[in-house]
C-alpha cells in the first residue's frame, strides 16, 4: 500500500534518465497496478499501458516541442480515455495515480501534455475512435541529481508554488482559509498544493463550505483552451487535466487520513473570482 504523502513529496518531474531498461520485476509490478486503474472519479473509462520507448515515440514528442526536455527515457505510460464531459479530469486523476505508483517503485516520471491522437502512442495503445490521448508520461530511472539543478525545472519554476492563501478559501472567495482552520483536511490541501501542473500554472482553487470542498479551475489568461497555439497544434485542455491531478492528491491523502467522502457535481453558485473561474466538482465529506 502506498504511503501517499511520502510518495507525493518524493515525486518530481524527472527529465533526464539513466539509459537502462526498467527491471523486469518492477515492470511487471507497475503493469499490474496500471491494469487496476480503469476510471476516474466521474466514471470515464481509462486505459493505461507501459511501453518501451522507440525512435518513433521520440519523433512524436519532437513535433510537440517537448522532446528536447526529455533525455534517455526508456519507457512511457500511455493512456486513452473515452471522450466525454469529464474525460480530461478523469484522465488527469488516473494518470497521476499511475505516476505515484511508479514513484513508489523507485522510478522517475514526467508528464508530457499535448495531443497524441495521431501518433505512435495511439497505435501502441490501440486507440479507439471514441477515445482521446491528452498526455503521456515519460518513465525510467531518473539520473541521480538534485531536482534543483535541473535547468528546465528552473525555467518553468517547477519548485515554486502559489501561497496557500491564493488557493484555498473559506465560505467564499472573499475569505482565505488558513491551515489551522482547514483542520484535519490541511494535509490533503498541502498535498494538492504541491501537485504538478502544465507550465506550473496551478489552476486549482478550493472553497470550503462546512463539510463540502468545492473545486474550481482558475484559467490562466492567454494560456490553454481557445488560444491560437493550442488550436493550431490540437492540444488538449491541460488545465482540466491539472484539476484531475489536484483531485487525486486531495482524495488519496484524505482517505489515508481516514477522512471519507465522495465526489459530487453540485455547483454551489458562489460568486467567482472573475470570469475565468469555473466550478468543477465538490468533495462531500462524511461526518
Amino acid at each position: 500500500m502506498l504511503n501517499i504523502q511520502d510518495t507525493i513529496r518524493r515525486r518530481y518531474s524527472a527529465r533526464v534518465y539513466r539509459a537502462e531498461p526498467i527491471a523486469r520485476e518492477t515492470r511487471a509490478a507497475l503493469q499490474a497496478r496500471l491494469k487496476a486503474l480503469r476510471s476516474g472519479p466521474f466514471g470515464s473509462a481509462v486505459r493505461l499501458r507501459l511501453v518501451a520507448a522507440s525512435e518513433q515515440d521520440r519523433l512524436s514528442l519532437r513535433g510537440l516541442g517537448t522532446y528536447g526536455f526529455i533525455r534517455n527515457a526508456t519507457g512511457f505510460i500511455i493512456g486513452a480515455v473515452q471522450a466525454g464531459d469529464y474525460a480530461l479530469e478523469d484522465y488527469g486523476y488516473a494518470m497521476e495515480q499511475a505516476i505515484l505508483e511508479a514513484t513508489a517503485l523507485g522510478l522517475g516520471t514526467c508528464w508530457l501534455g499535448g495531443s497524441f491522437t495521431q501518433s505512435s502512442f495511439a497505435a501502441k495503445i490501440g486507440k479507439h475512435h471514441d477515445e482521446i490521448i491528452p498526455a503521456v508520461t515519460a518513465i525510467g530511472y531518473a539520473l541521480e541529481k538534485s531536482p534543483s539543478n535541473d535547468r528546465t525545472r528552473q525555467l518553468v519554476r517547477a519548485d515554486r508554488r502559489l501561497p496557500w492563501g491564493n488557493l484555498f478559501f473559506d465560505g467564499s472567495f472573499e475569505a482565505c482559509l488558513s491551515p489551522e482552520a482547514a483542520g484535519d483536511y490541511a494535509p490533503a490541501l498541502a498535498m494538492l498544493r504541491i501537485g504538478p501542473s502544465a507550465s506550473n500554472k496551478q489552476p486549482w482553487r478550493v472553497v470550503r463550505e462546512d463539510r463540502h470542498w468545492h473545486f474550481y479551475c482558475q484559467r490562466t489568461p492567454r494560456y490553454g483552451k481557445g488560444t491560437w497555439l493550442f488550436v493550431l497544434l490540437h492540444l488538449a485542455d491541460l488545465q482540466r487535466v491539472d484539476m484531475g491531478i489536484a483531485m487525486c492528491h486531495f482524495e488519496l491523502t484524505a482517505r489515508e487520513l481516514g477522512l471519507n467522502g465522495a465526489w459530487v457535481v453540485s455547483d454551489p453558485g458562489l460568486a467567482p473570482i472573475d470570469g475565468k473561474t469555473h466550478y468543477i466538482a465538490t468533495w462531500e465529506g462524511v461526518e
